[in-house]
């Protein structure tokens, strides 16, 4: 394995014991710092190891929004990011370059279209529907997350650059949701949190480092 890879894997778990220590929930909580960390790192380098860590992290985060009572995070997590992850490994395993890593491709003026009405409407009406669940918390909040961070997916298993901007967007939504839920004592919320801001700052890192890539030729686009 790449040196690098073998440094930030340490940095991530030391970064997560700590934390699970301080938050006094290392086990659960520790291991969605972990696995989460590692798989946003993994997906900005384009590895496909990120959809293994993916599927746990996603995993124990609908674990722990079903305990806030964020049902539609829940039902996204375990019913369809879930299963995507697979989806998204066996799509990437597909489209490797020489060095195996995943070739990009770019949005066209359509695809910004489809992908901006797609994440209004689908909001929009989620957020409709899960104000029709009792004790459903910042529906419309927890609506706009997942219609965003499905479309973030599926963007990343076609192997679209323009899914960290989507990526991005989520990032602010759900360190929202997270902040207030934080701020309500909710369950495992502390490091929900952490979570939450280590992909708010690995995302940033994979914008940048799929544009500056694809700009100097070193991953082949396709439109």
């Amino acid at each position: 394995m790449n040196k690098k890879y073998i440094i930030i894997t340490i940095i991530c778990l030391i970064i997560s014991l700590i934390s699970g220590i301080i938050s006094n929930d290392i086990i659960v909580g520790g291991a969605i710092l972990l696995t989460g960390l590692l798989c946003a790192y993994f997906a900005s380098e384009g590895k496909r190891i990120n959809y293994i860590l993916g599927l746990i992290n996603y995993l124990l985060m609908g674990y722990v929004s079903f305990k806030n009572n964020l049902y539609g995070i829940f039902f996204f997590y375990i019913f369809i990011f879930s299963p995507l992850q697979i989806n998204g490994f066996i799509t990437w395993n597909k489209n490797l370059n020489e060095e195996k890593n995943i070739k990009v491709r770019e949005f066209t003026l359509k695809n910004s279209i489809i992908i901006t009405l797609s994440c209004v409407i689908g909001s929009s009406l989620l957020g409709y529907l899960l104000t029709l669940i009792p004790n459903q918390r910042l529906a419309f909040m927890d609506a706009s997350s997942n219609c965003i961070n499905l479309c973030g997916i599926i963007l990343m298993i076609l192997r679209f650059k323009e899914s960290w901007w989507l990526w991005l967007i989520n990032n602010v939504i759900d360190l929202g949701i997270w902040i207030i839920t934080f701020m309500n004592k909710g369950t495992g919320s502390t490091m929900m949190l952490l979570v939450s801001v280590g992909y708010l700052l690995i995302n940033v890192y994979g914008v940048i480092k799929w544009n500056v890539e694809a700009k100097k030729g070193k991953i082949k686009n396709e439109k």
